[in-house]
């Protein structure tokens, strides 16, 4: 097992991150196409929002300039007109109407993409992007996509995490290598992922615990394709862990499977190829958090399974399980997320819920107690956007 490097923020023992989702990291083609609505007369038309924050501070990564925690949802300063966001470990990445992109919070290895190593309290734009219509956030790097279906990062890169065939730091966005016809990404703690057009997932960064789906545990610095599954049509990356959900609606997991991550009714052992997650059908859209993962299908019911030892499942336990459970108290959910230890989803009337770890405030409900089923997230209504990362959680909603 590696642990977590000594320049960075060490994970809790893994017996016992954000998955980004993290860490946060999630794209989903579902959050893309989400962003658009059908003007009059058929046109394709964005939808715009503002974006709030709550939880942890310690970066920067709430963005309103306060640096101070908050356990209800604050504005973030001076960004409207925002499409999409997504949430790392402790920084945050938005996409606005205009193709530029936005990031603020921790930057000690570039993540935020001005080209300094400044952690930054406010959103900044991200240096020499433009075209942009999707963007991720892992532990401590960032992904966009472009129109033309190319895909650039930026940030840490010990592991080949940037897709450019080196294991070097960037402040500034790099061109992974190799890739064409992208329609989403994805990014986990240090590995990252693409779905291309003709429905085939490809992986770079980190394998030490079969992150890569590729069958074995060789870290790769440029893309190579993940095994098995085919006609996919979403995907997540977690802390050492991925999902893919193919047309079908069944959805598929690799890699670290310490709480049962998998969803295959097993745990402990690591998986490196993709596996089909037991029990799922007609499902639309997944998420990763740490050690955890969920599944949204097209009733709008959700389902989680993994670590559950902060209530971040959602059934009313605190236990980790290996195979999905129903998240109880919500209905006619249109979104999901997860942070490092708590989970996030949107009902269809655009009210947030959030459940989990919340030492921090990042449930957003004016307390620090955890909670083992949602409880709502005070203040927001019009949400059409959420992430999450260590401690923190962000949402886009109406201006």
């Amino acid at each position: 097992m590696r642990v977590d490097d000594p320049a960075r923020p060490a994970y809790p023992p893994r017996v016992g991150r954000l998955g980004n989702r993290v860490c946060g990291g999630v794209v989903l083609v579902a959050v893309v196409l989400s962003a658009h609505t059908l003007a009059p007369g058929g046109a394709a038309a964005l939808t715009t929002g503002t974006v709030s924050s709550f939880g942890s501070d310690q970066y920067g990564q709430l963005g309103d300039g306060s640096g101070g925690s908050s356990l209800t949802p604050v504005a973030v300063s001076g960004l409207t007109g925002v499409v999409q966001i997504d949430g790392g470990r402790e920084h945050v990445v938005a996409l606005t109407s205009d193709g530029t992109v936005w990031a603020w919070g921790h930057n000690n290895y570039g993540e935020v993409g001005d080209g300094t190593t400044v952690n930054r309290q406010t959103p900044v734009q991200v240096h020499n992007l433009s075209g942009v219509i999707a963007v991720a956030a892992g532990h401590y790097d960032s992904m966009a996509l472009q129109s033309n279906g190319t895909v650039w990062m930026w940030g840490w890169n010990k592991y080949g995490t940037l897709g450019n065939g080196t294991t070097s730091n960037s402040p500034v966005p790099v061109q992974v290598s190799g890739l064409a016809n992208v329609i989403a990404i994805a990014a986990g703690r240090d590995q990252s992922l693409a779905l291309e057009s003709n429905g085939t997932v490809w992986a770079w960064g980190d394998n030490e615990y079969g992150n890569l789906g590729i069958g074995n545990t060789t870290n790769h610095s440029t893309p190579v394709q993940v095994h098995t599954v085919a006609n996919v049509v979403a995907i997540a990356g977690g802390r050492d862990h991925n999902l893919a959900v193919e047309a079908n609606g069944t959805v598929w997991a690799w890699g670290w499977n310490q709480y049962g991550q998998i969803g295959n009714g097993t745990k402990a052992n690591n998986v490196l190829s993709p596996v089909r997650v037991s029990g799922l059908t007609g499902v639309t859209m997944a998420s990763a958090g740490a050690d955890h993962s969920m599944a949204l299908t097209s009733s709008g019911v959700v389902w989680a399974w993994g670590q559950g030892t902060d209530g971040q499942l959602g059934d009313g336990r605190t236990g980790n399980v290996a195979k999905p459970v129903r998240v109880v108290g919500i209905s006619n959910v249109v979104d999901i997320d997860d942070g490092r230890l708590h989970s996030l989803a949107i009902e269809s009337n655009g009210t947030v819920w959030a459940w989990g770890l919340n030492s921090s405030g990042q449930l957003g409900n004016g307390s620090t107690a955890n909670s083992d089923v949602p409880v709502q997230v005070s203040g927001i209504t019009g949400a059409f956007g959420i992430g999450g990362g260590v401690d923190y959680s962000v949402v886009l909603h109406s201006p």
